[in-house]
């Protein structure tokens, strides 16, 4: 009977000890499902976070290729004033054998794929700068020449063009030679032809009176009517192709649109002269 007493104690008790472990047992287990879902969730937002910050673009300090093309292009219009015509007129012949150097350089740079774009837009400036050292080394006397001279290269560029070869020079020589004629047609239709044939053939010291009357000549109503009329031509046709963000179009846009900041320098060369 006293045994019997006893495991009728015992067992209740040891039934309700074992239900207490389970509970324990279940209570942890959940608190263990519940921190690795939290590990988890943080593992899934970290990995999101890091993939969105490597796949956004970082922020670069180098402009985009085809602003440093179009800046390229511009300098490159300018360096005729400032470089080639007083070489030209002091050793033409110098100016003349320089475009065999650009023209190497020019083919250098093509031949490594880092360096090609900018030996192609070196190669249209090749053809802007030989034109300006036969011109201005030996015809400058005769501005009819001017506009055949300066087209030396409209013929292979077209037929570069039409096999899509050197897009970026191309369009540059395209875009510095279609400024030209913009200017020399202004020339012919404000009557400055005259005052052109003068300043070749004076001394350099005649050469500001000369200016100062051709300045009279641009400043008339005919002659300012044209100066806006052609200016917004050169500003439409090289603004214009900038829309497309392509390399060539900002090759020849920069050299259209350059030619009214060198129009812009001999105006005021000739207002102070």
């Amino acid at each position: 009977m006293v045994n019997t007493a006893l495991v009728n104690t015992v067992l209740p008790a040891r039934a309700a000890s074992t239900q207490s472990l389970k509970i324990l047992d279940t209570q942890e287990e959940s608190s263990t499902v519940a921190t690795q879902t939290e590990l988890l969730d943080l593992k899934n937002d970290l990995t999101s976070d890091f993939k969105l910050y490597t796949s956004t673009a970082p922020v670069s300090l180098v402009p985009p290729i085809t602003l440093l093309i179009f800046g390229a292009a511009v300098f490159l219009v300018s360096v005729p004033v400032f470089i080639e015509a007083p070489l030209v007129r002091a050793l033409p012949t110098l100016s003349l054998a320089l475009t065999g150097f650009w023209m190497w350089l020019s083919f250098s740079l093509m031949s490594h794929h880092k360096t090609y774009i900018w030996g192609d837009l070196l190669y249209g400036f090749s053809w802007s700068w030989l034109a300006g050292s036969i011109y201005w080394g030996w015809l400058r006397w005769e501005p009819l020449w001017h506009l055949p001279v300066e087209a030396i290269g409209l013929p292979f560029a077209i037929w570069c063009l039409q096999r899509n070869w050197g897009k970026v020079g191309n369009w540059f020589y395209l875009g510095s030679l279609f400024g030209t004629v913009i200017t020399d047609i202004y020339f012919y239709l404000t009557n400055l032809i005259p005052y052109w044939r003068q300043i070749m053939h004076v001394e350099p010291e005649a050469v500001p009176g000369i200016l100062q009357a051709a300045l009279v000549q641009v400043e008339t109503p005919i002659g300012q009517l044209w100066g806006v009329i052609l200016g917004a031509v050169l500003l439409t046709v090289g603004i214009l192709p900038l829309a497309r963000h392509r390399n060539h179009w900002f090759a020849f846009g920069g050299a259209v649109l350059s030619t009214i900041l060198v129009d812009m320098l001999f105006l005021a060369a000739a207002m102070f002269a």
